[in-house]
């Protein structure tokens, strides 16, 4: 007889593209007993399910949430600002990595032993750029709180089904997904990934609980996102 499920996984930035598609994994998922999604807003178009609570919450202020993370196996961030360039670095820093932080923090303190970050690829401290620099130091800050799990995940290119941000994004969507021929060897992990492939290997990494810090570019999460249970 198959064991009934019982691990519980929490996800902060389930309105966004992966967050969504992780979200909707989650709750199919027959390894995963119950889910959570925290956000600035409910998710509208959220799967009904019996396993899935939503909360609202204050991202300014980790109380207003914390005591909703204990019991939680796992934890998922993909909490980020869409569209960097629109907005000041300190937005940017404020949303990306503070708000992050004190999730992960709050998870720490709750008891959370995985947590999964969606960050980029290139994610690098000692990056000039300021974008892979911020990521960079965002996960290394991360993997200092010490989880039995860390996952980090650093997509390039997010192939969304829907064209989000204008004329620029068209052009990457349609351009992007034909150049896997050219990134070959080494550039393999700057290939696109579809939203819905990068939220499946994020729900699925939630289902383990082997430890260390692991770290996804694009072989290793299209891998485990058509991984069998």
């Amino acid at each position: 007889m198959q064991q009934a499920a019982t691990r519980r996984v929490v996800i902060l930035g389930a309105t966004g593209a992966v967050g969504g598609q992780a979200l909707a994994e989650l709750v199919r998922s027959p390894a995963i007993a119950g889910v959570t999604s925290l956000g600035r807003r409910v998710v509208a178009d959220a799967p009904a399910a019996a396993k899935l609570t939503q909360h609202a919450v204050d991202l300014e202020d980790a109380g207003s949430y914390r005591q909703l993370l204990a019991g939680h196996h796992a934890a998922i961030c993909t909490l980020g600002v869409g569209q960097p360039t629109k907005v000041s670095r300190e937005e940017l820093w404020k949303i990306d990595v503070d708000y992050v932080l004190a999730f992960a923090s709050a998870c720490r303190e709750q008891g959370v032993s995985s947590f999964a970050l969606l960050g980029a690829v290139g994610a690098d401290a000692g990056s000039r750029s300021y974008y892979l620099k911020m990521k960079g130091e965002l996960e290394a800050r991360v993997i200092a709180l010490g989880f039995h799990r860390t996952s980090l995940f650093r997509p390039s290119m997010l192939l969304t089904p829907q064209n989000r941000y204008g004329t620029g994004q068209a052009i990457l969507l349609a351009v992007w997904p034909k150049l896997d021929w050219v990134l070959a060897g080494p550039l393999r992990k700057f290939r696109g990934i579809t939203v819905a492939d990068l939220g499946r290997a994020m729900a699925r990494d939630a289902e383990r609980d082997d430890p260390g810090v692991h770290v996804y570019h694009w072989d290793e999460f299209s891998a485990l996102a058509r991984a069998e249970r």
